[in-house]
Order: structure tokens, then C-alpha cells, then sequence
């Protein structure tokens, strides 16, 4: 059993910066891959961005590429998501995610095949 519990959601202005942690209980974080989604209001779930258990892979949406990074460590249990240059479109409720992996890959597919989620931590980017 794991259990997700992400922090450093907040309000920020366009342009500016926010870094998430998702602290993960349990021995066994190390061979899970991990990844960030979120969903706005009236919008599905959606992918961000994954990690993978070494932190060797990273994997991320379009539309954060080149904005967010994806980081973890394993000696603390934790992952980060680093958002950088906000934009108001990435409003949305941000999820941690995991998903116990059998090699070491980045992929965590669709939300449907994640096994555990934290409560999600919200993110609000006004203009």
C-alpha cells in the first residue's frame, strides 16, 4: 500500500513559478513509476508529466514541455514538479500518481491504469 500526499499548490500571477511535492509512504516507492496529472474544472483527468523509477526517464504533455520538470528521490520518497512561466490554462487541480512498474520506463499511461493517487493539491495561475 502507498499513500500520495502532495503539497505547494497556491495562487500565482502568469509567468511565475511553483514547485509541487508529492511525499510517498511506504518501502517500496523505488519501483513505481510516478507521475503528475490534473484536471480543471469540466475537463477530464489529463497526463502532465511521469517519472520513471530511477528518475533516469521523464516523460511529459506537450503542453508543459519545456516549462515543468518532473524530479524525484527515492531516499526521501518524494516527487516534485517544478512549474515554471505559469500560464492561466495550467489552473487545474494537480494529482501525484503511481504506478508500480516492472522495468524501469517513464510511461504511466491513461488515469485508469494508475494504482494509487494523492488528493490532489490545487493550482491557480491568474492573468
Amino acid at each position: 500500500q502507498v499513500q500520495l500526499v502532495e503539497s505547494g499548490g497556491g495562487l500565482v500571477q502568469a509567468g511565475g513559478s511553483l514547485r509541487l511535492s508529492c511525499a510517498a509512504s511506504g518501502r517500496t516507492f523505488s519501483s513505481y513509476r510516478m507521475g503528475w496529472f490534473r484536471q480543471a474544472p469540466g475537463k477530464e483527468r489529463e497526463f502532465v508529466a511521469s517519472i520513471s523509477w530511477s528518475g533516469g526517464f521523464t516523460a511529459y504533455a506537450d503542453s508543459v514541455k519545456g516549462r515543468f520538470t518532473i524530479s524525484r528521490d527515492n531516499a526521501k520518497n518524494t516527487v516534485y514538479l517544478q512549474m515554471n512561466s505559469l500560464k492561466p490554462e495550467d489552473t487545474a487541480v494537480y494529482y501525484c500518481a503511481g504506478r508500480r512498474a516492472n522495468y524501469d520506463t517513464a510511461y504511466i499511461g491513461p488515469p485508469n491504469g494508475v494504482d494509487y493517487w494523492g488528493k490532489g493539491t490545487p493550482v491557480t495561475v491568474h492573468s
